[in-house]
């Protein structure tokens, strides 16, 4: 068996440095393409969004490398700071756009390994609790979330301006915020111990992005099924429906 034979049966779609690998000196083209492709297509939610802005970023530092990345083609900074937030908007656009095109029947189809009805649903919970403009730049930073967000919120008729000012804002602080959290960790981090460090920044990029949601969460608890006052709880139970089957 040839080495690239071996190479190819080894890689993993999951792993943020088997792509930086497999891409070479086409990274930064591969990093857009993949993060238009998480975005804007349901078949791309398994694809390392977060963990793949993160390497990229650290690989701007000339001279570093990360765990696992054989590839030591140094990567531009600015070209990423730039490129990779036009392709998740663009990408989070398309979305939406086949979301308000196709409308529920984009949905009706069987669970497979490209598609689960329960990321839809979860997106869908995530639109109806946070109000449209709030999920949308919240679902940036929820893995599987931030795929299927665009496309519900296109079948649930948010209003293309509205969602276009809620992508641009919430696309460039997932894209360049993470990328330069990488870069910052390549500036701290000396190269001998990236590769201890590197999966402990992730994680903590992880619940970063988790804490809005926990807080949320806690809120909605203490809030309890408690009616508004004025409302009796028939009324609120209408109320709270009415917006979630408004596009049905």
């Amino acid at each position: 068996m040839t080495s690239s034979m071996a190479q190819f049966l080894a890689f993993n779609p999951i792993s943020a440095t088997d792509w930086i690998n497999a891409l070479g000196n086409f990274a930064v083209l591969g990093v857009c393409a993949i993060i238009f492709a998480e975005t804007g297509l349901m078949i791309g939610f398994f694809m390392p969004g977060d963990s793949l802005l993160f390497i990229a970023g650290l690989l701007t530092l000339s001279g570093k490398t990360s765990t696992g990345v054989t590839n030591s083609h140094h990567l531009s900074l600015p070209l990423l700071l730039l490129a990779v937030p036009v392709c998740a908007v663009a990408g989070a656009q398309l979305g939406h756009y086949l979301g308000a095109r196709f409308g529920r029947p984009l949905f009706d189809k069987p669970d497979s390994r490209l598609f689960k009805r329960k990321h839809v649903d979860k997106a869908e919970e995530v639109f109806h609790q946070y109000g449209e403009t709030k999920a949308v730049v919240l679902a940036r930073f929820i893995p599987v979330v931030r795929t299927f967000m665009n496309p519900v919120a296109g079948v649930l008729e948010m209003p293309a301006k509205k969602f276009f000012v809620a992508n641009l804002i919430g696309g460039v602080i997932w894209a360049d915020g993470v990328l330069l959290l990488g870069r910052l960790a390549s500036n701290v981090i000396s190269a001998d111990k990236v590769d201890k460090y590197i999966i402990p920044i992730t994680l903590v990029i992880v619940v970063l992005s988790l804490l809005p949601i926990f807080f949320e969460w806690r809120k909605s608890r203490k809030a309890g099924p408690a009616a508004p006052a004025g409302y009796p709880a028939d009324d609120q139970d209408s109320v709270a429906s009415s917006g979630r089957h408004r596009s049905r």
